[in-house]
């Protein structure tokens, strides 16, 4: 397995079957746009179930999501000022820690994982969760987020999240023999996301991850 952030999807766009490869660029129809991809989806109920016990700060919605130590998860971005797209984007950083926890625990059925994404979104970090699984492997090391910007649906629902992630320090592992597969640094540790964060009907502070679009070997974030 190449390091990678996840095994990369296409996008979304046309609600097309998620393909796992590593060469396909994400969907920019959002871009130029005052419409955002897939505002109008609606949120979904996140379901809950029973977890051991975590420090609070690991459980922000009531749900788990710790990490083990070689697992660095980094979200070096500022907050904005727009209250929703501050959560909005806080969101989208725990939408990608609950599939990493998918990953170390060896489940796509992560109650974090239901709580912080919805439609498309939920479909997407299962797959991912699943191909980690598949493979036999989980992952150490350290994945930089960066160079994010928000952006707000009228309807003020619905927020797009974009950035970098650089995986040039993050690794898959097999977990049989604990064996870290590396390779030699490269455009394919960088990948672009666009998420469209979806505010969930019956609470103020949680939003979900509806659909999911990634430009992979993106120069813009070398």
């Amino acid at each position: 397995m190449k390091r990678r952030t996840l095994p990369t999807a296409a996008a979304f766009a046309t609600a097309a079957a998620l393909l796992l490869t590593a060469c396909g660029g994400g969907d920019e129809s959002s871009t130029g746009s005052d419409e955002i991809a897939g505002a109008g989806q609606e949120s979904e109920q996140p379901s809950k179930s029973a977890e051991p016990a975590a420090p609070q700060e690991d459980k922000p919605d009531g749900v788990d999501l710790s990490l083990p130590a070689d697992m660095n998860l980094v979200f070096d971005w500022d907050k904005p000022e727009d209250k929703n797209e501050a959560a909005a984007m806080e969101d989208a950083a725990n939408f990608f820690r609950a599939i990493y926890r998918g990953v170390d625990k060896r489940t796509a059925n992560e109650a974090a994982i239901a709580t912080y994404s919805t439609g498309e979104g939920l479909h997407y970090a299962k797959t991912q969760v699943n191909a980690w699984i598949d493979g036999g492997w989980t992952a150490t090391g350290t994945l930089r987020h960066y160079n994010a910007t928000t952006r707000s649906a009228d309807s003020g629902t619905s927020v797009e999240v974009a950035f970098c992630a650089d995986a040039g320090k993050f690794f898959g592992k097999e977990v049989k023999t604990g064996k870290v597969l590396t390779t030699e640094p490269s455009i394919e540790d960088f990948d672009y996301y666009k998420i469209i964060m979806v505010k969930f009907p019956t609470s103020d502070t949680l939003w979900q991850a509806s659909k999911v679009f990634v430009e992979t070997k993106a120069a813009k974030c070398q």
